[in-house]
C-alpha cells in the first residue's frame, strides 16, 4: 500500500474575478522509502501539492490517502497530529527563531505533545541532541540562527523535521538558498536519511541536477503531472562532495564569538 496516494487532485484559488487552476488533476502514489523529487515551472502546481500532502491546505476535489486514510475525514486534532508527527518539514527559508539556539530551535515540535507524548526537559534535550549529530552540527547546539552560515541552518532544519522521528520528509526548495557545494552536502543528508533511516522524501526544486539525487523524477506542468519516471542513473552526494576540491574556509558570521560560552540546557554537552 502507498504511504502516499492521490487520486484526481484539483486545487482552484479564486484571486479577485480571476480563477486559478493551480492542479488540474494529478494522481501519484508515493510508496514507502520512496525519494521523490517534483520538479517543474513557478506556477506549475508542485508548491500546491506540497501544501495538500503536507495536510495544511485541501483539494477543491479529488482524494489524498495518507497511509490508508483518507485525509478527508480527519478531524483536526488528527490532522495536527500528522503535522507534528508522520510528517516533517523542510523548507527553503529555514524558518527558524532567531533569538533561540540551535538545540531549542530543534527541540520545538516536541513542546507540542501532550499527555503520554508529553517529554521531560532532559529527555527533550537529548533527542534533539541526538538529531543535530546526524546532521553534523552535534559541537552547534548553543549557536543562535545569525552565528551558523546558511548551510548550517538548513541542517538545523532538517534536524527540527528529524525531531519526532517522522515516517515522511517534506522539502520545498530546501537547496534554493544554498551555493553549489552546501547543496550536495544537503543532498548528502537527505540521501542518508532516506537510505539509513527509510525515511520516504518528498522534495521540490528547480533544479534538475539535485532532482537527479532522488529515486524518482516528477515534472508539473500546468497544474498536471507531465512526467513521472524512476531515476535510472541516481547522483551519489557523497561520491560528489569527495570529488569537489576541499571548501574554502567560511567566514566567521557576526557574533559567532559569544557563541564560544555554551547556552546552559541542564547539563546537555
Amino acid at each position: 500500500m502507498p504511504v502516499i496516494s492521490v487520486k484526481n487532485l484539483v486545487k482552484t484559488y479564486t484571486v479577485g474575478e480571476v480563477t486559478v487552476r493551480a492542479l488540474r488533476g494529478a494522481d501519484m502514489d508515493v510508496e514507502k522509502g520512496e525519494f521523490v523529487c517534483v520538479t517543474g515551472p513557478s506556477g506549475s502546481g508542485k508548491s500546491t501539492l506540497m501544501h495538500i500532502l503536507g495536510c495544511l491546505d485541501r483539494p477543491t476535489s479529488g482524494q489524498y490517502f495518507l497511509d490508508g486514510r483518507d485525509v478527508s475525514r480527519m478531524s483536526k486534532d488528527e490532522l495536527a497530529n500528522v503535522r507534528n508527527k508522520k510528517i516533517g518539514f523542510v523548507f527553503q527559508g529555514f524558518n527558524l527563531l532567531s533569538r533561540t539556539t540551535a538545540l531549542d530551535n530543534v527541540e520545538l515540535p516536541l513542546l507540542y505533545n501532550a499527555g503520554k507524548d508529553r517529554m521531560k526537559s532532559s529527555e527533550r534535550h537529548k533527542r534533539a541532541m541526538d538529531v543535530l549529530k546526524i546532521v553534523g552540527l552535534g559541537d552547534r547546539y548553543h549557536h543562535f540562527p545569525n552565528q551558523l552560515s546558511g548551510g548550517q541552518q538548513q541542517r538545523v532544519a532538517i534536524a527540527r523535521s528529524l525531531i519526532n522521528q517522522p515516517s515522511i520528509i517534506l522539502a520545498d526548495e530546501p537547496t534554493g538558498n544554498l551555493d553549489t557545494r552546501t547543496s550536495i552536502e544537503v543532498m548528502d543528508i537527505f540521501q542518508k536519511l532516506n537510505r539509513e533511516h527509510g525515511i520516504t522524501i518528498v522534495l521540490i526544486t528547480h533544479e534538475m541536477d539535485i532532482a537527479e539525487h532522488g529515486t524518482r523524477f516528477v515534472r508539473f506542468r500546468d497544474g498536471r503531472i507531465q512526467i513521472d519516471q524512476k531515476i535510472t542513473n541516481r547522483r551519489n552526494a557523497s561520491d560528489e562532495l569527495a570529488a569537489l576540491p576541499p571548501p574554502e574556509e567560511d567566514p566567521v558570521p557576526a557574533g559567532a564569538a559569544a557563541a564560544s560560552a555554551p547556552v546552559d540546557h541542564g547539563g546537555v554537552a
